[in-house]
């Protein structure tokens, strides 16, 4: 009986150092712990971008980031939406051919374009239309890890959810053409008064020609130098609907 009693203290004893439950009390793990916060926001994050991208398939956005900081710089912003049928078809393929050619030929990164990039260095060159579309509509500008890791995992879903057309009606209404100005419907307008759907082809090639600095070129004052490159842009419009790559969203 004493042993047994013995014993019995001998338990409760290291009971007493286990705590209540009889188990080992844990240690607080500051990287565990935050390791999982990480994968519990990237869930949330995933989980709203894939309902955004759903939602923007058949509704318009209706405001950007860079819409946001432009109207904190400019005030009121030149914006009207059109759909894509409203839009000349010369002013699409511009687009295009000034941004990315192979547009109707990947699914959301041109991985050819992006190693001429890297391997000319040049600074800008590499990121596809829909690129472009994910980080203007999902993102905010500017160069960080972060932004490119969520604008490559958005992009396919974008390309998965969305059509081409789709694709190019949202970017052509988002895209900023001015200071102020996004989309081609207020460009035509404010540079050359007139429609988006009534754009010439010098017109619609000189609107394509500013979208890689749109704050600081005029569509209607281009300086020697880009009146070649819009030059440049209105033959590869006429390229890529006589060799097809404009198939995908044109009828």
């Amino acid at each position: 009986m004493a042993k047994q009693a013995s014993k019995s203290k001998d338990s409760g004893k290291d009971g007493g150092k286990d705590g209540p439950s009889g188990g080992k009390k844990r240690r607080f793990r500051p990287g565990y712990w935050l390791y999982r916060i990480g994968l519990r926001l990237l869930a949330v994050f995933v989980a709203l971008a894939t309902a955004l991208v759903f939602l923007f398939a058949v509704v318009n956005p209706p405001v950007t980031v860079t819409m946001w900081q432009e109207y904190g710089r400019y005030g009121p912003l030149k914006r009207d939406w059109v759909a894509l049928d409203d839009i000349a078809p010369v002013m699409v393929r511009s687009a295009v051919a000034a941004e990315d050619a192979n547009f109707c030929l990947h699914w959301g990164f041109d991985v050819d374009a992006l190693k001429a990039a890297m391997e000319s260095g040049a600074q800008r060159g590499g990121s596809t239309i829909t690129q472009q579309v994910t980080k203007n509509v999902f993102l905010w500008q500017g160069r960080s890890w972060l932004r490119k890791a969520m604008e490559t995992l958005i992009t396919p879903m974008v390309e998965a959810v969305w059509s081409k057309r789709r694709i190019l009606e949202v970017y052509l209404n988002v895209a900023e053409t001015g200071p102020g100005i996004f989309g081609v419907e207020a460009a035509a307008q404010h540079y050359f008064g007139t429609r988006a759907a009534d754009l010439t082809p010098r017109q619609a090639a000189r609107i394509a020609a500013v979208l890689p600095s749109p704050r600081t070129r005029n569509p209607a004052e281009l300086s020697p130098t880009l009146q070649r490159r819009a030059a440049s842009i209105a033959d590869g419009a006429a390229t890529i609907a006589a060799d097809g790559r404009a198939d995908c969203f044109e009828d």
